[in-house]
């Protein structure tokens, strides 16, 4: 497996986050569903894994899109809206969660049949509330045991759909981007509590970016109006404050980093990071209780910067979700910090943390194929007395491809090791 060693440095400069993979997957879907004929173009995007796997996408389900590159790493997208009429489409997800879930309703307006594959823990990721859906909507679906890849064929039609909010708010986001193109009004009602609701925020204020209005009854119920058009249109993708996490914790833990180009207005719901390290500075006892239930992708960063509280315990609560995603997320940040001299219980939920001042490093830990965990352990690596050696660094190519380059041009010591094919 390719690895790197990484030995301890204080991280020094200034950094500009990568443009939000959220709002580039919606972005892009959005200016896909533009039937004006007109062309819409998406700005200050990166051609992550998982960018890449939603450009594919919906290329296969019809849109036209080509591609700029920019002077600064970033491309631009000019997008003409896919027709429809599709016979059948091949969708390759890659790992991306995302693109499976917003895709499949969508494929089913567009397509008469589409077949969605993938790879990693992707394979076996839950889609049991679409499945619900196709039995209640008579749509023939066929799977391996569960797991992709799944062939889907069937229309969606307009009425209730009644979804839980606490597996994943990307089912709900999946829908939202599918009924509109309904001739009937539809409904969306929320049968739970809806969590990552910021996620479903970032939706809706793309969805009306690009003509099409919903109803938020309070995140209980979402109204869409039938025979909505989607009309052509042209944004500049603001900066990610889920990558922007990982420096934002390294000045927080003593590194001399500056992000700019954060959108203090964002929607983006990982913008709690500001306020829980604010948290963390300003406590008044020796406890801290983080609530994951919407920021769920902070968990393993949060988990970096409550495991160098000196003196003070960190609780992360309401995170079993972190069990499905890329890695069982609990699992892997536990073990991973604790190699390193990290002193973490890992909880039905959660993470019961005591924290450190330093940590030990000298071992070698792994990614576990996931990106938050590789950046998360990179973080971890300014704060040790000893080197380590990171295996799996490449995960980081999922959603911010130049986080190594970044964090060398911060003065981060990396070389790398086992460099074979």
């Amino acid at each position: 497996m390719n690895s790197i060693l990484i030995k301890p440095s204080k991280l020094k400069g200034i950094i500009t986050p990568p443009p939000s993979k959220s709002l580039s997957h919606r972005a892009i879907i959005c200016a896909s569903l533009c039937m004006d004929n007109g062309v819409s173009e998406i700005d200050n995007v990166i051609l992550s894994d998982d960018i890449d796997a939603t450009i594919a996408g919906m290329r296969e389900l019809g849109a036209e899109i080509e591609i700029t590159e920019n002077t600064n790493k970033t491309y631009c997208l000019h997008i003409k809206g896919s027709r429809g009429n599709i016979e059948y489409a091949e969708i390759d997800c890659g790992e991306s969660g995302s693109t499976l879930r917003f895709l499949i309703p969508i494929g089913l307006m567009l397509a008469d049949s589409c077949t969605f594959s993938g790879k990693g823990k992707l394979i076996e990721r839950p889609l049991d509330i679409f499945y619900k859906i196709f039995n209640e909507e008579g749509i023939e679906y066929e799977n391996n045991n569960n797991k992709l890849p799944l062939t889907v064929s069937g229309r969606l039609k307009g009425g209730r759909y009644n979804v839980s909010g606490k597996v994943s708010s990307q089912f709900i986001s999946g829908l939202l981007f599918a009924l509109p193109l309904i001739n009937d009004n539809s409904d969306i009602t929320i049968t739970d509590n809806m969590e990552s609701a910021g996620y479903v925020d970032l939706t809706l204020q793309m969805l009306k970016k690009f003509n099409i209005d919903v109803d938020n009854k309070d995140y209980r119920e979402y109204k869409i109006n039938g025979n909505s058009k989607y009309r052509s249109s042209s944004c500049r993708i603001e900066a990610d404050y889920s990558q922007a996490a990982f420096f934002l914790t390294a000045k927080a833990l003593g590194n001399d980093v500056e992000c700019r180009g954060l959108n203090e207005d964002s929607l983006q719901g990982d913008k709690e990071i500001i306020n829980i390290i604010d948290r963390f500075k300003n406590m008044t006892n020796n406890e801290i209780i983080i609530d994951a239930s919407q920021i769920p992708d902070l968990v393993p960063i949060l988990t970096v910067l409550g495991a160098l509280q000196k003196g003070r315990t960190t609780r992360i609560v309401n995170a079993r979700r972190l069990r499905i995603k890329e890695s069982d997320r609990l699992k892997a940040i536990a073990a991973e910090m604790n190699k390193i001299g990290a002193e973490i219980d890992e909880l039905e939920d959660g993470l019961l943390i005591k924290g450190k001042g330093i940590l030990r490093g000298n071992a070698t830990v792994r990614s576990w194929n996931d990106h938050r965990i590789a950046m998360s352990l990179a973080i971890a690596a300014t704060k040790c007395i000893n080197e380590i050696i990171l295996e799996g660094y490449q995960a980081v190519n999922k959603s911010y491809p130049d986080f190594w380059n970044d964090y060398i041009s911060l003065g981060g010591m990396i070389n790398e090791l086992h460099m074979g094919k």
